[in-house]
């Protein structure tokens, strides 16, 4: 056998060796070693775009996989893109489009009329073709639906009428289901003469006759049966059903946690609909991290493509916020005014308690961020995680404590040195149980952890930072408040 396949191999071999990449999207001339495009090439396309040889700007783009086109056209700023993409027309087909960024995407389906956008939609999984329409705003939606066939249009209509970034408006409507009363022969006849094998699918859906799913056939499961043997006999029973109204974080944990490659969504009445399969999922996944990270720093989308006005909107009223908290901190420190004209040494040390305590409090509140939208971090075991955080900041508090001590000891005063010690302990004690329960208590009022919690964490950690070592300092008689 070894001889025989070894035969097959040089056989099937091309003469051409060059012929023979892992990956004929990467290339010298365009790519570099990480699989971008060079910025060389991308300036002679600039140039070309510049002196308005069209022949020579579709030459460059012409070899580019859809996915390296889309980001080509993403490179370039609002007015070149548009030329770039009349440049290449031809070669703007669904795929290209399909991997455009949102902001970018938006931009080019408004220009274009609605019966060109149509066309491109007809040749998109239903699921792409509601991405490309969704942000449009409802009179453009309604152009471009119209254009369409009424078979694409019925389920793009019925795909926009449920909620944003859940399982309806997400899942692919072509699924592969068959009645329960078929043998697995009657099942690959079907594939063959009937099935719509022109979509990706990796199991088959079967059904009752109320259109309720009963099981699931793995591919393997349906080329390795005997043709007599009844689906009833083969099939999975225990599946995992999506209810249309899921959140798409919910479906990614649910994919996650059973490592499901597809997995059949329901309505209401428990009928199939549609069916979410992991690519959904892969990008679900980088698409909700980034937006949490982000959210995290109130950047808002933090797309470089997001519009100024919408990028300064979504991040300006975080600063506004931030303001707000920062006065609370301030307020303090004049409180204290006297103590520190009266011992420079507090002025100096009391951005560092802040500083620490700030950053422990992110440390921790990135953890309880992520635990939450795992579903780690429950109602079940809150107080759990609040007193193991809690531990882990009097560790970490214990160990600044000692450096930070030691420092200011040796600098100033051995009592200088017991005051900003316990200032640290304390400040970072706090910031533990912040970075936690701020998290928790937004997700209990059913509000995203990601949102709002840093704001609040800052403020707790900086006001706590400086009521802790300039009220210390008072109490150990290093200074007094005038």
């Amino acid at each position: 056998m070894a001889d025989l396949d070894e035969t097959l191999l040089v056989e099937d071999r091309p003469d051409n060796e060059e012929d023979v990449r892992p990956d004929d999207r990467v290339d010298d001339e365009r790519h570099d070693e990480e699989n971008r495009l060079k910025p060389e090439y991308v300036s002679a396309v600039e140039s070309a775009l510049d002196a308005g040889d069209q022949a020579a700007v579709y030459e460059l783009v012409e070899p580019l996989h859809p996915a390296d086109i889309a980001d080509l056209l993403e490179l370039f700023g609002r007015e070149d893109r548009t030329h770039l993409a009349v440049a290449i027309t031809d070669l703007m087909s669904p795929e290209v489009v399909a991997e455009l960024n949102d902001h970018v995407r938006e931009l080019m389906m408004e220009a274009l009329a609605p019966a060109d956008v149509a066309t491109i939609a007809e040749e998109l999984e239903t699921d792409d073709a509601v991405q490309l329409l969704e942000d449009l705003d409802e009179d453009d939606q309604k152009a471009i639906i119209a254009e369409l066939e009424p078979e694409t249009q019925a389920a793009v209509e019925s795909a926009l009428s449920y909620p944003e970034e859940t399982a309806g408006r997400l899942m692919n409507r072509h699924v592969m289901a068959v009645p329960e009363h078929l043998t697995v022969g009657d099942l690959i006849d079907y594939l063959r003469t009937e099935g719509d094998l022109e979509h990706d699918f990796f199991e088959v859906f079967v059904i009752d006759a109320s259109h309720h799913p009963v099981g699931t056939c793995s591919l393997n499961w349906i080329l390795t049966s005997p043709r007599s043997i009844k689906l009833t006999d083969v099939m999975k029973r225990d599946q995992t059903l999506i209810p249309v109204s899921m959140d798409q974080e919910e479906v990614a944990l649910m994919f996650q946690k059973y490592a499901l490659i597809s997995a059949a969504v329901v309505d209401d009445s428990g009928r199939l609909v549609g069916q979410m399969t992991v690519d959904d999922i892969v990008h679900i996944i980088s698409e909700e991290a980034g937006e949490d990270a982000l959210l995290l720093s109130g950047a808002g989308d933090g797309d470089i493509n997001e519009p100024i006005r919408e990028a300064y909107s979504s991040r300006v009223r975080w600063l506004v916020a931030n303001l707000g908290t920062a006065v609370v901190a301030s307020l303090i420190i004049a409180f204290f005014g006297a103590a520190i004209e009266e011992l420079v040494a507090l002025a100096v040390l009391m951005p560092i308690v802040a500083s620490i305590g700030g950053n422990a409090g992110t440390q921790t509140m990135a953890v309880a961020v992520r635990a939450i939208a795992t579903n780690q971090l429950t109602r079940a075991n809150t107080w759990r995680i609040v007193w193991r955080e809690l531990r882990v900041a009097l560790l970490n508090g214990g160990t600044i404590a000692v450096l930070i001590g030691i420092a200011a000891g040796v600098l100033y005063s051995p009592m200088m040195g017991l005051v900003i010690a316990a200032a640290m302990v304390a400040n970072i004690a706090v910031a533990g149980l912040a970075g936690v329960l701020v998290p928790v208590m937004f997700e209990r009022l059913d509000q995203d952890p990601a949102v709002a919690s840093s704001v609040f964490v800052t403020m707790i950690t900086d006001s706590m930072g400086f009521l802790a070592f300039l009220g210390l300092a008072v109490v150990a008689g290093l200074a007094s408040l005038g």
